[in-house]
């Protein structure tokens, strides 16, 4: 019972989140304001497979907020994502970008955060750490589709760490609501 209230008040929370942050990014964006020169905060939206490498695979749906402010060559991002069976993990991290050309990005990532593990994949304790790379293409509207692979596991500080791989596949929205 007390699961399926979390996942309902994360499911209610990520469906609030991806209906209303465009919303505001619209109603509050200016093409002006996201300069060609500088690289823009962006709201990302995923959706893939959670623990594809073991036999309790789930649907992952993400949402992510990553922000332009440097911290050297690292930008922060948090985000969030909830599974298929009624899993959550939330977190904080670092991420860089390393752009080829104009069009494509590689971002490596690692974040630290909470999991609630549900029905699915039992990962050993609340603290995890999530590492990641997303493979992106840039469109002229400096959108972003990338497909993110990425390792969760909480590296040993509990007697059992199974850790976990996910694939998700992400879009990434320009966006100056975080700016404000």
């Amino acid at each position: 019972m007390g699961q399926r209230c979390f996942l309902s008040a994360m499911v209610i929370a990520t469906v609030i989140s991806i209906g209303i942050l465009p919303v505001l990014n619209m109603a509050m964006a200016d093409s002006d304001k996201i300069y060609k020169n500088t690289d823009p905060d962006y709201i990302t939206w995923g959706a893939g497979g959670f623990d594809i490498n073991d036999d309790e695979t789930a649907g992952q749906f993400e949402v992510q907020a990553r922000l332009n402010t440097s911290l050297w060559i690292f930008k922060p991002q948090v985000g969030m994502f909830v599974t298929s069976k009624y899993a959550a993990y939330a977190y904080v991290g670092l991420l860089v970008d390393a752009f080829i050309r104009d069009r494509f990005v590689v971002s490596p990532s690692f974040s630290i955060g909470a999991s609630h593990e549900g029905e699915g994949k039992q990962l050993g304790g609340t603290l995890q750490f999530r590492s990641a790379v997303e493979f992106a293409f840039c469109f002229d509207d400096r959108s972003r589709l990338g497909l993110q692979i990425g390792h969760l596991s909480n590296a040993g500080i509990y007697s059992e760490n199974p850790g976990t791989e996910f694939v998700v596949l992400n879009f990434s929205v320009p966006t100056i609501v975080f700016s404000r």
